[in-house]
């Protein structure tokens, strides 16, 4: 059940999700304003690349609003981008400074109090985007039906690059195919961009990140969907396995109350992202710890003399040399150890 599962739903989903139409009306001369929100802690080494890649867009610049919210940084992030904005007077920029450290998401709907763009892009502050990145997403916001988006991710530097990015292709693959068959539940902050009209609605909850603002308005009837011609690159940074924990951590939180959530303000709505959701819960939620039982159990009956159990183990062993199989197994690793920690703790603010 552990391997089958997710086998047969990523090859159904590519099969009969990822070559359908995506039933959006999109128009490329569609262009809105945009506020880009940016949320810095102790940024200043990738900042200023940041604030260039955003000005290299090949998007209107005159149609572009920069907001950065600092979470209280240290490292004189400010300066740098002060600096910036000294040298390119051009750009319609603000900058709000939090008292205290608040976390992403609180920080967010601060700076979406000052935002004046009819849609609104959320930006890690580490991460490149493609230079059409933005003038690739407006297009699908030009149907109403679309509330949220997110981009396809690769990472570009940091010690386990390669094998996060076999994990990514896999993980691009089925976001994308779940897109088309209404929304997907994962998102990444790296790139973000919401309909400000929603984006306001929305009820700050204690516990809320990227992925859980994206599947509260995929449950209010909106699609929340991640595209395959908006591209996002992050650097791997810090402690990698501490990194995966973190996220797993707010993504198990996700599935553990965003759909209680939406029905709890009275917005929940049937679509057919209840299907998508289901299968993506099982995965998250309940599939790492079939693999742990299964593990328990075969190292229990080894001891017991089954030489069947002895057989299996030892392949599961063997196969752990394959990049793909082993890619596999720590991301359930990791998503076990973030369910054992979010019974005690569950960072919102984090040190880099």
């Amino acid at each position: 059940m552990h391997f089958s599962v997710p086998i047969v739903y990523f090859l159904y989903a590519r099969t009969n999700w990822l070559k359908k139409n995506w039933n959006v009306r999109m128009d490329k001369s569609y262009k809105p304003k945009l506020t880009v929100i940016v949320p810095t802690y102790n940024e200043r080494e990738y900042i200023k690349k940041k604030l260039d890649n955003i000005y290299e867009q090949n998007y209107p610049l005159e149609l572009i609003e920069i907001i950065i919210v600092d979470d209280c940084s240290t490292d004189k992030t400010l300066d740098v981008v002060d600096e910036w904005f000294k040298k390119n007077p051009s750009v319609n920029a603000k900058v709000i400074v939090e008292q205290e450290r608040k976390g992403k998401i609180k920080s967010i709907f601060d700076a979406l109090k000052h935002a004046t763009g009819s849609l609104i892009v959320i930006t890690d502050a580490d991460s490149l985007l493609d230079k059409n990145a933005f003038m690739n997403a407006v297009k699908y916001f030009a149907d109403l039906v679309v509330g949220a988006l997110t981009a396809s991710l690769k990472y570009y530097a940091g010690k386990f690059t390669d094998t996060e990015n076999i994990y990514r292709d896999f993980y691009n693959t089925i976001r994308v195919a779940e897109s088309k068959a209404h929304s997907t539940p994962i998102h990444s902050g790296v790139f973000q961009m919401f309909r400000k009209d929603i984006l306001e609605k929305i009820p700050l909850h204690p516990k809320m990140e990227d992925s859980f603002l994206a599947s509260y308005i995929a449950f209010t009837g909106y699609r929340a969907i991640q595209v395959d011609d908006v591209w996002a690159y992050e650097p791997l940074r810090g402690s990698y396995i501490k990194t995966k924990i973190r996220r797993a951590q707010h993504n198990i939180v996700t599935f553990l109350q965003a759909k209680k959530y939406a029905k709890e303000k009275s917005v929940y709505l049937p679509t057919p992202f209840e299907k998508i959701w289901r299968m993506e819960w099982w995965l998250y939620i309940i599939n790492p710890w079939l693999l742990l039982v299964c593990a328990i159990l075969l190292v229990t009956s080894v001891f017991y003399g089954s030489l069947i159990a002895l057989i299996l183990l030892g392949v599961g062993l063997m196969l752990l040399v394959l990049k793909v199989y082993r890619t596999w197994v720590l991301q359930q690793l990791y998503l076990i150890m973030a369910a054992i920690r979010n019974l005690w703790t569950r960072e919102i603010t984090w040190n880099k």
